[in-house]
């Protein structure tokens, strides 16, 4: 990169030459669009927080982008193997003391739930997860996922509106039967 463009300049120009070789690469890692879209967006700032210090931005940009979609894999894997039982800490679970239909209710409104955060994206899902049924700060939630503060916001901000969405949609629908929301 010519050092006599200003460096957003020089920046715009790295992204337009490189953004969709990235992005096939990190696609054919996570085999997600979504996934591999915030990969290569959290590959980028950390490129660019490093600055002038990287000597082969492009090297950097694809090494980090590498470790973040095997980072997202392991994640992934992490939450397919970690299912969401521990509903109890929502309130949907009943009580001894319940009558059976409260009970199925609750049991109706479990799965629901479930089935929402099931569809969301597996490292928002994730992230998602984290914070709800663990809750683990946005700190420790980046730390363990190896993606930024900011990420994890978005993540987490993603998973209440999608999750609300989901299931407003089906109390709306009357329907609890598996499928797109």
């Amino acid at each position: 990169m010519p050092m006599s463009k200003p460096a957003h300049v020089r920046f715009s120009t790295f992204v337009a030459e490189t953004r969709q070789g990235l992005l096939r690469y990190v696609r054919r890692m996570t085999r997600s669009n979504e996934s591999a879209e915030d990969i290569v967006q959290e590959a980028y700032a950390r490129t660019l927080e490093q600055g002038d210090a990287v000597r082969t931005p492009k090297a950097f940009l694809f090494v980090t982008a590498r470790n973040l979609a095997w980072n997202a894999r392991r994640h992934q894997r992490v939450a397919e193997t970690d299912p969401v039982d521990d509903l109890d800490a929502l309130g949907v679970s009943h009580g001894d003391g319940a009558s059976t239909e409260d009970g199925l209710v609750a049991d109706e409104a479990a799965l629901l739930l479930r089935d929402a955060i099931e569809h969301l994206p597996p490292q928002c899902r994730a992230a998602f997860t984290l914070k709800v049924f663990n809750a683990c700060s946005y700190k420790e939630i980046a730390d363990r996922l190896g993606i930024s503060t900011k990420t994890v916001e978005k993540h987490i901000s993603r998973g209440l509106r999608d999750t609300h969405a989901f299931l407003r949609r089906r109390y709306r629908d009357g329907s609890t039967a598996e499928g797109p929301p």
